[in-house]
C-alpha cells in the first residue's frame, strides 16, 4: 500500500462534459486532493477505456477513477491499469468482463432516456457516417437534471456532447474491480439510468454504496459536496 494521496481522475458521462464535475473539483482542491477532469471522447467503449487508461498511467503515483454514467462503464476497464488504487461510480453503470451497457440495462425497465434521443450522423474517415446521439432539449431537464435550476438546465442541454450509439454494444474487456476496491453513490430520482440498474452493478462489484434519494443523475452538479465526500472515503481508504 501507498504513502501517497491518490491522485483523483474523473471522468464525466455521456450529454455532458468535464465542467459538470467543476463542483466536486473545487471541493477535493479545498482539500489538498490532487485531481484532474479529462476529456471523454464519447467515441467507443473500447477506446474512451484505452483513453482513460492512458492518461492514468502518465500520472505518477496512484490513481483513484471516478466515473460518472457512461464514464462508470469507462472505469471498469481503464481500472485495470496498474497505478488505478480505486473505483468510484456516481450514478453509473458498472459492467460485468463481456457485457455491455445494452445488455445491463436489458436487465430492467428502461429509463425515460431511451425514449428522448435525438439521433445524428458524423464522419467517419472511408466510411458511412456513424449515429450518435443526444437527449432532445425539451426532455432533458427532466431526464439528467430534475434537481438542478432551470436557467443551469438550459445551459447543459445546450452544450451537451453526443455519444457514439455504437457504445451501447461494445462489450466490456476487463472488469477492474474484481481486483480493485470500489465505492458506488446511487441517484434515487434518476431519470437516466434506472437506479435499479445502479444497484444492481454496484451491489454485484460489491462496493460501498451510498444513496442519495431525490438525486437526479446529474448529482456531481446538484450534490457536489456528497459526491466529493465518497471520493474523500475512496482516497482515505486507498492512501
Amino acid at each position: 500500500m501507498t504513502t501517497s494521496t491518490p491522485t483523483v481522475v474523473l471522468v464525466h458521462g455521456a450529454f455532458a462534459d468535464a465542467a459538470s464535475w467543476s463542483g466536486v473539483v473545487e471541493e477535493l482542491q479545498r482539500d489538498g486532493i490532487p485531481v484532474i477532469a479529462p476529456p471523454n471522447p464519447l467515441r467507443g467503449l473500447a477506446s474512451d477505456a484505452a483513453y482513460v487508461a492512458s492518461v492514468a498511467a502518465q500520472i505518477d503515483g496512484p490513481v483513484v477513477l471516478v466515473g460518472h454514467s457512461y464514464g462508470g462503464a469507462l472505469i471498469t476497464v481503464a481500472g485495470a491499469t496498474e497505478n488505478v488504487v480505486g473505483l468510484v461510480y456516481v450514478a453509473a453503470y458498472a459492467l460485468e468482463e463481456g457485457e455491455s451497457l445494452g445488455e445491463l440495462q436489458g436487465r430492467f425497465p428502461l429509463s425515460p432516456l431511451v425514449s428522448n434521443l435525438k439521433q445524428w450522423t458524423y464522419p467517419v474517415a472511408g466510411a458511412d457516417p456513424a449515429v450518435e446521439v443526444t437527449i432532445a432539449e425539451d426532455a432533458f431537464p427532466s431526464v439528467f437534471a430534475a434537481d438542478v435550476p432551470a436557467e443551469v438546465t438550459k445551459i447543459l442541454a445546450a452544450a451537451q456532447r453526443p455519444l457514439a450509439a455504437a457504445a451501447f454494444e461494445e462489450k466490456a474487456s476487463a472488469a477492474a474491480w474484481q481486483t480493485k476496491p470500489s465505492w458506488a453513490l446511487v441517484a434515487g430520482a434518476d431519470n437516466a439510468i434506472n437506479p435499479e440498474v445502479e444497484r444492481f452493478g454496484a451491489k454485484r462489484a460489491g462496493a460501498t454504496v451510498v444513496e442519495i434519494e431525490g438525486a437526479s443523475h446529474a448529482v456531481a452538479v446538484s450534490q457536489p459536496k456528497a459526491v466529493a465526500d465518497l471520493i474523500r472515503e475512496a482516497v482515505r481508504a486507498t492512501s
